[in-house]
């Protein structure tokens, strides 16, 4: 991490919209990872409601279908500016069709999450063309007993509108200068969507990637599913994110993610982006998906322009975070 740039204490404790805490997903197994979570979130300035369902139990469900589609009613009803998920897990695909997008993008409210909440995402993209928020989860990222200072800054600088310019270390990048709209998520997530009506139909978009226990084969079969249903090429350029916790195999014999990206590479016309601080890590970005950003790589380094209205240099650091490999 070089040239952080760090706000000040009083700012970070300053008074901030509130957050409804929500389970649209997998079961809590560690409810006391939430209340840790409301404790650390209210530290950085938010006043947090939690779900009354939000630690309920149906199977691996946080409770039943009709169960977790009235929490969504009930954060529509809250004051609560900021709608974050507890965790991911997998369970949001059931209810898609029982949502109502529309008064979800009508409310001004900010979704944010990430992993099984991509459906969520996409699917109010392509239903609305509201923007929603990939990054942080309650439970996943403020429910441990040390929080990643970086996660908790740029979550409240990027929801603040104060964050302009991620930067991150991308060696290994293929130049680009683009601009497009924003979108993705988790691999998985993203692919299953193929075929539905709740994936968003982008050309000449940002594509961002991320995924965790999945084998660099089932990587690259999915990346197979988007490039054959002609979703790779339509994009400006592909941003990857982390893909952890990968299994390997002896079949392998040195097939890793490495060689998955530069097959790749082979494949499509579109430029790729590797190193963005996002997936299953303790470190993320806060990122809006569905809105149009700015794509750029130069000497090593990726620059992602998140307000665009701004005229930026990239020797600059003000409202810049630069982030190091980790």
């Amino acid at each position: 991490m070089s040239d952080l740039h760090q706000p000040p204490a009083r700012a970070r404790r300053r008074r901030r919209p509130g957050i409804y805490l929500l389970s649209p997903a997998g079961a809590i197994i560690e409810p006391e990872r939430l209340e840790r979570a409301r404790a650390n979130l209210r530290k950085l300035g938010f006043n947090c409601t939690l779900d009354r369902t939000a630690t309920a139990r149906e199977q691996r469900f946080a409770g039943t279908d009709a169960q977790r589609l009235a929490a969504f009613e009930r954060a529509l009803r809250h004051p609560a500016d900021i709608v974050m998920a507890t965790r991911g897990g997998y369970g949001i695909s059931r209810l898609l069709p029982r949502l109502d997008f529309r008064a979800l993008a009508d409310s001004g409210k900010r979704f944010v999450g990430h992993s099984d909440f991509t459906a969520f995402q996409l699917a109010l993209l392509a239903k609305t063309g509201a923007v929603s928020w990939a990054g942080p989860m309650a439970s996943y990222d403020f429910g441990g007993e040390a929080v990643d200072e970086l996660t908790a800054d740029l979550f409240v600088e990027a929801l603040s509108g104060q964050l302009e310019i991620l930067s991150f270390e991308s060696p290994d990048s293929d130049p680009v200068d683009a601009r497009g709209v924003l979108w993705g998520g988790n691999l998985a997530l993203v692919t299953a969507l193929v075929g539905t009506p709740y994936l968003p139909k982008i050309r000449g978009g940002i594509l961002f990637l991320e995924d965790v226990n999945e084998s660099a084969y089932r990587i690259e079969r999915m990346l197979l599913q988007l490039l054959h249903a002609g979703i790779l090429d339509k994009q400006k350029a592909i941003v990857l994110g982390r893909f952890t916790e990968m299994p390997s195999s002896p079949l392998d014999q040195g097939y890793d993610l490495t060689a998955v990206i530069a097959w790749l590479r082979g494949q499509v016309r579109v430029p790729i982006v590797t190193g963005l601080p996002f997936g299953h890590v303790p470190l993320k970005a806060t990122l809006p998906v569905g809105a149009k950003v700015g794509i750029a790589t130069q000497d090593g380094m990726a620059y992602l322009v998140l307000q665009e209205h701004h005229h930026h240099d990239h020797d600059d650091p003000h409202h810049q975070h630069d982030i190091a490999s980790a």
